[in-house]
């Protein structure tokens, strides 16, 4: 083997070592572990108006504005409740004020105030 083929390999060998001692030297370090805003804070509540009350499956449509802390535009959808007690505090064509949170997998109402 002669110097000019042997050059490439020990260079690339040298630039290997060096960002090895290089990593050494610098502390890996993660994304600092930021608490969810949710967990921190009152969920906010959102403006709402009943369109329909189905107490036989325990869900309830309502025409919203925007949902933020599911980053959710407003629309009219179907939730499932956390408490099938809600229902009776609301019927078709009510202003709430509600909140909703995912979970496994669903966006469940968690709580409904009428507003006047």
């Amino acid at each position: 083997m002669n110097t000019t083929q042997l050059s490439p390999f020990v260079l690339a060998i040298a630039a290997a070592l060096s960002m090895s001692a290089y990593a050494q030297d610098k502390p890996i370090t993660a994304p600092a572990a930021t608490p969810s805003i949710q967990t921190a804070q009152t969920t906010e509540m959102t403006n709402g108006e009943i369109r329909k009350v189905d107490k036989d499956t325990k869900k309830i449509t309502i025409k919203h504005g925007e949902i933020k802390n599911l980053d959710m535009p407003g629309m009219t959808m179907v939730f499932q409740v956390k408490d099938p007690a809600m229902l009776d505090k609301v019927k078709a064509g009510d202003k709430v004020k509600f909140t909703a949170e995912k979970t496994g997998g669903a966006i469940v109402v968690t709580d409904i105030q009428p507003t006047k």
